[in-house]
């Protein structure tokens, strides 16, 4: 029997999957953002060939469109330029988006006659159905990140309520 140091694992069993890695690309805080942040990470996934199932796309450029809308109306004041980031790991995918406002927004508990408000509840409702996890960081320069990261394969929800944003 060898004796000695135990071997190495062979490199593809450490090194990143294909799909694995991290986008971010800068945007104007205008309306006309939105589309094209969504298309753009819809674009990626798909050019990543990134291993998730349609209910997973679909919540996740929801939460992109709904992250950059609310950049858009409640930052563009103090934060022209918008930045949007996509990072896929091996089982999981994350959109964040920043923004140079200091604000920290809050989810709201909407009701059906709310036009406005729902974003980010509808942000935590699809990451908290997929069985995924959102929050708001501070950045260094003063802003904020706001993200949500979901699991590429839908695990249950838990059966405590979502964390507040």
């Amino acid at each position: 029997m060898p004796s000695g140091p135990p071997a190495e694992p062979p490199e593809e069993l450490t090194a990143p999957l294909a799909y694995e890695g991290v986008w971010r690309f800068t945007a104007p805080a205008l309306e006309s953002s939105v589309p094209q942040a969504r298309h753009a990470v819809r674009d990626l996934l798909r050019d990543r060939r990134v291993p998730a199932g349609p209910d997973i796309v679909d919540g996740l450029l929801l939460i992109t469109s709904e992250l950059v809308t609310n950049a858009v109306q409640h930052a563009a004041l103090l934060s022209p330029q918008i930045a949007v980031e996509l990072a896929v790991g091996a089982d999981w995918v994350r959109v964040a988006v920043e923004d140079n406002h200091p604000y920290r927004p809050k989810a709201l508990e909407a009701d059906e006659e709310d036009l406005g408000g729902r974003g980010l509840w509808l942000i935590k409702m699809i990451t908290t159905e997929a069985g995924g996890k959102c929050g708001v960081e501070h950045t260094v320069s003063g802003g904020k990140v706001v993200w949500a990261e979901l699991p590429l394969a839908r695990v249950p929800a838990p059966t405590s309520p979502p964390s507040s944003l």
